[in-house]
C-alpha cells in the first residue's frame, strides 16, 4: 500500500512535469497511475475517501456459532483431531456445525491450528557413505536395455564397475532379466579381479534380479557385501547410471536396433574395450580406467605436472595463478547409503 508520504511525492512531481509542458495523463501513465487516481489523491489532503462494502456476507457465522463450533474443536472427544475427521462424525450425530473449512479458518484466528495428536515425529538416520580409496574395493552394478528388431522385445546389458577407477570389470548381455544371470556375471568378475573374501561391497538399486535370493546366496558365498539405494529414490546408483549414458551417446552406438543377440555382444565388447583402454575419463583426471585401475595413472598424472611446471617456468607471465591440478583423487565416496550385514535373515534363508 503506498504511504501518503509517497503519494505527495508523485504529486509533487506530476506538478514540476506539468510546470515543463508535460500532459498530466502522460505523466500519470508512465507511473502506471490513472488521472483519476490522481484526482482523488488531490482531494481531501490525499485522504481516500472510498467506502467498502457494509453490506455484512449473508453465509457470515454468527458469535455463538463460533464459540460453538471452538467449544467443539476444545472438547476432550475432539481436541487431538483435525476437522477432516470432526465433521463426518458430527454428521454421524446428526449435527452440522460448519464445514471443515470453517472449522479450519476459527482455528487459524485461536491461533488453535497445531498438530493436534500427541504423537513425535519418527526419528530418521542417514544411512553411513561408502568410501573406496584402491580399485576393488566398491562396485556398483546394473541393467539397461538394448533395443531389438521385434517390438517390444529387448536385450538386456549388465554391467559391474569399479568406482575407485571407473573401470567395467565384468560386461555381459543376455535376452532376459535374470538372478541366476547376475550371479554368474558377479562370479566372473570375483575371479578374474581375484577377489578375496570380505574384499568388495556391491552397490546396485532395488530391482528384482538385484535382492533375489539366488543373487543374494551367490554374494554370501563369495564374501561380497551388498548395498542398495533407497527406496523410490531414482539417483542413488548415479555411477552406473552415468556409465550407461556414456554408452549410448557414443556416436557408434546404433542408430537402428539390434538384429541379433550376437550383434549386441560385438558392440558391447567393443565399447568395453574403448572405455577401459581408450576413453580419458573427466572424473579421474582424464586417464583411462585401465591406467587408474593398474595404478598407472600416478605415473602419467606426475608426468603431466612437471610438463605444466616446466611451461610456467619458460612463460611466468602467461600464469596468473597455480597450474592445473594434476594431483590424482585419493577417494572416491557413494553417499547415503548403507550396507547390508551379510547375516541378515534373508540372506540366511537363501543360503
Amino acid at each position: 500500500m503506498i504511504s501518503q508520504e509517497d503519494k505527495q511525492t508523485v504529486l509533487k512531481l506530476i506538478l514540476e512535469a506539468c510546470k515543463s509542458g508535460a500532459r498530466k495523463s502522460k505523466a500519470a501513465q508512465l507511473l502506471g497511475l490513472t488521472i483519476r487516481t490522481l484526482q482523488r489523491w488531490g482531494k481531501n489532503s490525499l485522504l481516500d475517501s472510498r467506502k467498502g462494502s457494509r453490506a455484512a456476507p449473508g453465509n457470515k457465522l454468527s458469535d455463538h456459532e463460533k464459540i460453538q463450533i471452538a467449544n467443539v474443536l476444545e472438547s476432550p472427544e475432539f481436541a487431538a483431531s483435525n476437522p477432516n475427521q470432526i465433521v463426518p462424525r458430527l454428521a454421524d450425530q446428526g449435527i452440522y456445525l460448519g464445514s471443515e473449512s470453517t472449522m479450519y479458518r476459527i482455528l487459524r484466528e485461536l491461533k488453535m491450528n497445531i498438530h493436534r495428536q500427541s504423537s513425535l515425529p519418527a526419528k530418521r538416520h542417514s544411512p553411513d557413505p561408502l568410501i573406496s580409496n584402491a580399485p576393488n574395493q566398491l562396485w556398483s552394478w546394473d541393467i539397461t536395455y538394448l533395443p531389438s528388431t521385434v517390438r517390444g522385445r529387448f536385450f538386456y546389458l549388465y554391467m559391474v564397475m569399479d568406482l575407485y577407477s571407473r573401470k567395467a570389470v565384468a560386461c555381459q548381455v543376455y535376452e532376459y532379466e535374470s538372478g541366476d544371470l547376475a550371479a554368474d556375471l558377479i562370479t566372473d568378475a570375483c575371479l578374474q579381479e581375484k577377489i578375496p573374501k570380505d574384499q568388495v561391497t556391491l552397490h546396485s538399486d532395488n530391482g528384482s534380479p538385484m535382492k533375489c535370493a539366488t543373487m543374494l546366496a551367490k554374494l554370501q558365498d563369495l564374501g561380497v557385501v551388498p548395498s542398495f539405494s533407497r527406496p523410490s529414490i531414482s539417483n542413488d546408483n548415479p555411477y552406473s547410471e552415468s556409465l550407461f549414458r556414456t554408452l549410448k551417446y557414443r556416436p557408434e552406438y546404433p542408430d537402428k536396433p539390434f538384429k541379433s543377440l550376437f550383434e549386441a555382444r560385438e558392440w558391447a565388447n567393443r565399447f568395453i574395450n574403448w572405455y577401459n583402454k581408450e576413453h580419458l575419463h573427466s572424473s579421474i583426471h582424464f586417464v583411462t580406467p585401465e591406467d587408474r585401475h593398474s595404478g598407472r595413472d600416478i605415473k602419467i598424472l606426475a608426468n603431466r605436472q612437471h610438463v605444466y611446471q616446466e611451461a610456467k617456468s619458460k612463460n611466468p607471465e602467461r600464469w596468473s595463478g597455480k597450474t592445473r591440478n594434476w594431483n590424482p583423487t585419493t577417494e572416491v565416496i557413494l553417499k547415503k547409503f548403507k550396507k547390508v550385514k551379510k547375516t541378515s535373515e534373508k540372506m540366511k534363508k537363501a543360503a
